[in-house]
């Protein structure tokens, strides 16, 4: 399957387009967001209860944190596949339903091929950092450990026993934001050729490497913006969340908790569907044939 090349400033149009994704449809838009957010929390109570029940050590808990990673690629894999599907026929103007996500769940929805391409990236984004770690990562492994061993210890923490920052950390972290939006490209694509184009595990990784080594411009100019925006974003919401839960907690204490818990509850449904919004969007640039018609217009 042929690749695209789009220009450098397509990565704005695919945040607009994303941001107004849930104009269009919102029920079955934000409502499978809504799902996906709630089979996210699956292995992370199951984790949280393992680890209550059985209280292992170390090797035990990266045992426990393996297993569950597992089962969240499990999960969440067909879900995602799910998700751009419904996305795709929202566009087309085809009538969805946001349990619709779970169609890939069933006979013959392809939730095998979402998992096993779901594995392999995993397993890809390991071994790249465990590559980048062994060679700009001095002192990182030695640190985390310090941290991890700090975190279980009971009681209050003396401040003057939490470890400095290795030396190598900047270069670390910047490498990694890096490989990390590249890395973001291929998932991208990639779950969209196996959910949406129908190719095979291997050729959509194929796919989805070439796309994204075509489109690193306009990746790069969505990633800054996206932290840009971020930033501004965060400054905001903590006036207003300040603000907010500063008069309940005036009123009564508790009431801090049931104005800030819908604040933050709506903020990441918000940020779960302009996420696949971006993503859906710069696959269909990207690989997609016969698209319907752009709306770069952002709808308030």
């Amino acid at each position: 399957m042929t690749t695209h090349a789009t220009g450098p400033l397509a990565g704005l149009s695919w945040l607009v387009r994303g941001i107004n994704l849930g104009y269009r449809n919102a029920r079955a838009i934000f409502g499978a967001a809504a799902i996906v957010m709630m089979l996210s929390l699956v292995p992370n109570l199951l984790q949280v209860l393992a680890q209550a029940l059985f209280q292992p050590g170390g090797s035990g808990s990266t045992i426990i944190a393996a297993l569950t990673t597992v089962l969240s690629i499990v999960i969440m894999s067909p879900a995602i596949g799910g998700y751009l599907r419904l996305i795709d026929a929202s566009e087309h103007g085809l009538p969805v339903h946001a349990s619709d996500i779970l169609q890939p769940f069933a006979r013959g929805g392809g939730a095998f091929q979402l998992i096993g391409f779901g594995m392999l990236m995993t397993l890809a984004c390991v071994a790249i950092a465990l590559a980048v770690l062994s060679q700009f990562g001095n002192g990182v492994g030695e640190w985390y450990m310090q941290m991890v061993e700090l975190s279980r210890q009971k009681g209050q923490i003396d401040p003057d026993s939490v470890p400095q920052l290795p030396d190598g950390i900047g270069p670390l972290v910047g490498i990694g934001s890096v490989i990390g939006v590249v890395l973001s490209g291929i998932y991208a694509i990639g779950f969209g050729q196996v959910a949406l184009g129908r190719r095979s595990i291997g050729a959509a990784i194929g796919d989805a490497v070439t796309g994204t080594l075509k489109n690193l411009l306009p990746m790069a100019v969505l990633a800054i913006v996206a932290f840009l925006g971020s930033m501004v974003l965060l400054v905001v919401l903590t006036l207003v969340v300040g603000l907010a839960g500063g008069i309940a907690a005036m009123i009564h204490p508790s009431l801090m908790l049931v104005v800030v818990l819908p604040l933050y509850l709506a903020l990441l449904l918000a940020l779960h569907v302009v996420m696949f919004g971006v993503m859906y969007y710069f696959w269909r640039d990207v690989c997609g044939d016969g698209t319907p018609p752009r709306d770069d217009q952002v709808a308030v």
